[in-house]
């Protein structure tokens, strides 16, 4: 099905688009998790996305009890998400997990820092070392489980971005990756999700970036910017949902480091523009605007401006990918 041993995968190669073709894959992956872990325990990068989950779910199936999950907040989570995290695997999956709030840690590590692929390299650099830290905590902890995707592959090959899962893992570090979902994409992921049992609403759960609000936050961040992004992103997210809207693949909102000259009441007012996206797309390579009703982003609008300290105007992103990628940085 899958060249694994020389990691490529065909362009004529037959995509998982059943729950008869993921159900293959599943045994295929669970006998391959088994053969390469043995009896050694896995760490697993959980962020709660739908990539991550999927792997953790196959690596349950294999491994059971043998997989601890390790979920970092880096400070660059949407509003609540770390919460829900907790809540949903900690608590209704039963998992072996681990919290760390690794908050100031990062926004110390990125202060002054605005180009767009070195914040990328410190969050991923920042991610080994936190999971290298919690595995010399741990016994018999030898492989490193990563959410790593076909389009995240490409993407880094390409010089398009890098990605903080691509690349393998540094000299100094002795774990070796566990990446069963690395030649497919999002579509067939969520395809394999559905065959595993996960919650639909897991399955299709808003794509998310690993560096997270760090490539919203566009340029170098700040605590006050960064604030002000997560409230105006859980208010469009909130919308869309009021609105019958989310459907859309995925949706969210982007704060540039420049302020313009606005008005509230009655007196000068600078302030950061909000830039709101909303894309649909199967693979996360090609990706088209979706036509959101001006009534919705009349409503959007009126809260953020009114609702967000900080931001005094609301924009909207009609590029589509390409000639744009889906996200800013």
């Amino acid at each position: 099905m899958y060249d694994y041993k020389n990691n490529v995968r065909p362009e004529d190669m037959e995509r998982i688009t059943t729950i008869e073709l993921a159900n293959k894959f599943i045994d295929e992956q669970v006998e391959a998790i088994r053969a390469q872990v043995g009896d050694k325990k896995v760490l697993l990068a959980l962020s709660g996305g739908v990539d991550s989950s999927v792997v953790a779910a196959l690596l349950i199936k294999a491994i059971g009890k043998q997989l601890v999950c390790v979920h970092v907040n880096h400070g660059l989570m949407r509003k609540d998400e770390s919460e829900a995290v907790i809540r949903v695997f900690g608590e209704a999956m039963d998992a072996n997990l681990i919290y760390i709030d690794a908050t100031d840690r990062y926004l110390d590590l990125l202060a002054g820092v605005a180009e767009p692929e070195r914040k990328r390299k410190i969050i991923g650099e920042e991610f080994i070392k936190i999971f290298g830290e919690e595995a010399d905590k741990l016994e018999d902890i030898a492989f490193l489980g990563q959410g790593t995707i076909y389009p995240d592959i490409l993407e880094s090959k390409d010089s398009v971005k890098a990605h903080h899962n691509v690349g393998g893992l540094p000299a100094w570090m002795t774990m070796e990756l566990v990446e069963p979902v690395k030649l497919l994409f999002k579509d067939e992921v969520r395809v394999v999700g559905e065959a595993l049992g996960l919650p639909h609403s897991m399955v299709y759960r808003q794509p998310f970036p690993g560096p997270g609000l760090g490539v919203r936050c566009l340029g170098a961040i700040t605590r006050d910017r960064l604030h002000a992004l997560r409230e105006a992103d859980a208010i469009l997210r909130e919308e869309f949902d009021n609105n019958g809207l989310n459907h859309v693949w995925q949706y969210f909102v982007a704060v540039p480091d420049f302020k313009s000259v606005g008005v509230r009441d009655g007196k000068r007012y600078e302030g950061w523009p909000a830039i709101i996206r909303a894309v649909n797309t199967v693979d996360a390579m090609t990706a088209t605007i979706e036509e959101v009703p001006y009534a919705v982003l009349h409503r959007v609008t009126e809260r953020i401006t009114h609702e967000v300290e900080g931001i005094n105007r609301v924009c909207l992103d009609l590029t589509p990918k390409p000639i744009g990628t889906i996200e800013w940085e």
